[in-house]
Order: structure tokens, then C-alpha cells, then sequence
């Protein structure tokens, strides 16, 4: 039987295009579908499988998506959310269309579209597993599978907002999608970022000192700083909390969270430390 098209990607049908032809698409049958016949499944969980061949990375797996659920679920990042909604609204708090790009499970998303109540939001993300979570954030959510670093498959000046928070970027790609006055919204850790875990638990990815300057090599030819945040406390954590914040980090790949534990490692406490900063489209 056919699976009925979500009410949050029927809205956001005409702004997709066709990955492989450029074509618009249409919904058939539990699927969207271009006039050339290239066809693009929807998902039973709410999301619209959009790429095809082999996929440059897989994203958070069943275990990375559940952790992040998990920890963003208890309040910890609740500071970094409001910020980035407050810079997505801007001065234009009508702003309706709203892209999140490496959307992880639509936490950001999700509080972005609480702050602007008339906004649709489209979340993309290479996992299934977390855009499963995505597809269920906030009703005026959709969700696509979709590889950051390849042309996006949506129309030019679609998007009111662009949201990258802790995802790669492809400066060109999120100028092409946003309007004339429209807002991209980068979320980047500082080099204080979880310092007590990096320093305490071996293999923990560390924050690149140049990564400031590539950020603004890449963005300079398509984006000019309009505000930037700083958002940085420190949260208290559970030895749960402690294994879900590792869980959640590309460190999860190699270190195991049991002898982490078993071996005292995780800290009580972390400092989080980030920047959020809007830009605008040259």
C-alpha cells in the first residue's frame, strides 16, 4: 500500500527538484516522481529518500541518532536552540521557509519553527536513522535524506533561512537556495567546547585552532556577518548524560562508552562554548 504523503513535505513538493535531472517533482504513489521518470521513495518513518548511488558518508547509525535524542532531550543544548532561533528571526519574524542542512534528529529545526509560527522547515541528512527523528520533530517539519557536499536538489531562492549548527557547509549551494535578504545561521564549536571531556577522555575528535579562518575563507565569496552570539556555560551531567554526549560526537565511532564509564573517565560537568553567528548573501 502506497504511503500517504506527510502534510509537511506536500508543502515542500514544489521547491524540491529532480537529483538526477533537475526536473520538478511530483507526489505518485507513496513516491515523487519527475516527468523523465526518476522516481524517489517516501519512507514509512516521513522522509523522502532523495539520494541515489553510493553516499559519500553515512551519518549518525541507529545508536549516534538515539544518543543525540536522548541528550538534547534533557535541556543541555537548550541555550545553543534559542540562540540560533533568535538569529534565524532576525528583524523579519514572518521569515516562512526554513532549510536546516546536516539536520541530525530536527532539534534545531524544530525550535526554529516554534519561533516562527507560520514557518515550514525542511530538514537533510545523510542518516535515516536520524532523519526518522526529524520527520517527527514539530508538525511543519519534513525530512529528506540528502548529501551536503552535492548540488542541492531545490530550487534557486527558495529559503527564508539556511541552518548549519555542528554540519559541514557548501557556501555556494546554501547562496544559490537562500533569497535576497535571506539569513544563513552557522553554529561552530570554540576550541573550549567540551574541553573537560577532550581532556580527560583519549580519542575524543579535538577542535581544529584554523577552523575559524577556513570558515571565513569559505564564506567570504557568497556571505557577509551580520551578528554573531556566543553562547558558553557550563551543564552538569549524568553518568548517562556523560555516555550519551560521547555517543553523539563522531568520537563514538572508536571509543566505547562501557569502558569510559567502568574507568571514571567522564567528567561531571562540561563547558559548552559555541558560536552562532548570521550571515547575510552578498
Amino acid at each position: 500500500m502506497p504511503v500517504p504523503l506527510p502534510p509537511a513535505l506536500a508543502s515542500f513538493v514544489d521547491l524540491l527538484s529532480c537529483p538526477m535531472c533537475g526536473a520538478p517533482l511530483h507526489p505518485d504513489r507513496g513516491s515523487l516522481r519527475c516527468p523523465a521518470g526518476h522516481t524517489f521513495d517516501i519512507s514509512r518513518h516521513g522522509y523522502v529518500s532523495l539520494l541515489t548511488g553510493t553516499r559519500a558518508t553515512s551519518g549518525d547509525d541507529a545508536a549516534m541518532a538515539r544518543a543525540r535524542d536522548r541528550f538534547l532531550a534533557t535541556g543541555s543544548y537548550a541555550p545553543i536552540r534559542r540562540t540560533v532561533a533568535d538569529l534565524a528571526a532576525g528583524t523579519a519574524p514572518e521569515r516562512n521557509t526554513v532549510l536546516d542542512v546536516g539536520c541530525g534528529t530536527g532539534y534545531y529545526l524544530a525550535g526554529v519553527l516554534d519561533r516562527l509560527p507560520g514557518a515550514r522547515g525542511l530538514g537533510l541528512d545523510t542518516s535515516v536513522r536520524a532523519l526518522r527523528a526529524t520527520a517527527r520533530a514539530h508538525p511543519r517539519a519534513a525530512a529528506a535524506t540528502w548529501d551536503v557536499f552535492r548540488p542541492l536538489p531545490l530550487a534557486d531562492g527558495m529559503a527564508d533561512v539556511v541552518l548549519d549548527v555542528f554540519a559541514p557547509r557548501n557556501p555556494s549551494g546554501f547562496h544559490r537556495v537562500l533569497r535576497p535578504g535571506g539569513r544563513l545561521v552557522v553554529v561552530r564549536p570554540t576550541a573550549r567546547h567540551l574541553r573537560e571531556l577532550r581532556g580527560r577522555v583519549p580519542g575524543m575528535v579535538a577542535v581544529d585552532p584554523a577552523k575559524e579562518d577556513r570558515l571565513h575563507t569559505a564564506l567570504a565569496p557568497f556571505f557577509e556577518a551580520a551578528d554573531t552570539e556566543r553562547v558558553e556555560y557550563s551543564t552538569p551531567l549524568t553518568g548517562p548524560e556523560a555516555l550519551d554526549l560521547v555517543g553523539m560526537t563522531p568520537s563514538a565511532r572508536h571509543l566505547n562508552g562501557a569502558d569510559l564509564a567502568g574507568r571514571g573517565l567522564l567528567p561531571d560537568q562540561v563547558t559548552v562554548s559555541v558560536l552562532a553567528t548570521a550571515y547575510r548573501p552578498r
